[in-house]
């Protein structure tokens, strides 16, 4: 049996009312509480709660990519159509290649609740080694699109099973996923025997 690769993720909360104390960051909690559940690979954190300011989170991305040596990172916040959501704009500003079918599919997911989730502006793209996406805001939100509609007819996948198989292909480590939680996909060519 294969040992389970450490994965060091970085997890961005960006809000200018959360980050300057108005109210609880409640993306942070979120996006580590999904992922702790869904990965069995040991992970190191890296997280920030940061204003919506693009220069900032484009350093931020800078920071956890090219320094902390993070191989996925995950912002929430500021993807909307405001004039201070800026998110996806700092997110290609440290991009190397864009993804757009991640956000493709989190606004599918979205649309099965509300129909402004054409207004969300979610991407993905790859920097070096890792992998960052832009997820929604909301806790319930960020954990449909990372899991998908399983109980809906006929189910819809979320996000987070082709993750493991782009940071693969991207040359990052091999993450194994809770397939209870989220089956990643992977080719038969690109699996490993599951760790015990």
């Amino acid at each position: 049996m294969s040992a389970l690769d450490p994965v060091r993720i970085g997890l961005v909360s960006i809000s200018d009312r959360a980050s300057s104390g108005v109210y609880e960051d409640k993306g942070l909690p979120a996006l580590r509480a999904w992922l702790s559940a869904a990965l069995r690979n040991p992970v190191e954190w890296e997280e920030r709660l940061i204003p919506d300011e693009r220069p900032l989170i484009a350093a931020t991305l800078r920071e956890l990519v090219d320094e902390r040596g993070c191989a996925l990172v995950l912002t929430t916040g500021g993807t909307g159509p405001a004039p201070r959501d800026v998110t996806p704009e700092a997110t290609r500003d440290v991009a190397e290649r864009e993804l757009p079918g991640f956000g493709e599919q989190m606004r599918q997911i979205s649309l099965a609740f509300v129909p402004t989730a054409i207004l969300s502006r979610q991407t993905a793209v790859v920097r070096g080694q890792a992998l960052i996406l832009n997820l929604p805001g909301q806790p319930k939100a960020i954990a449909e699109t990372l899991e998908g509609l399983p109980q809906a007819t006929p189910p819809v996948r979320g996000i987070f099973s082709a993750v493991p198989y782009c940071i693969d292909l991207i040359g990052g480590p091999y993450l194994e996923t809770d397939p209870a939680r989220c089956a990643a996909f992977r080719p038969k060519s690109a699996q490993r025997p599951a760790s015990a």
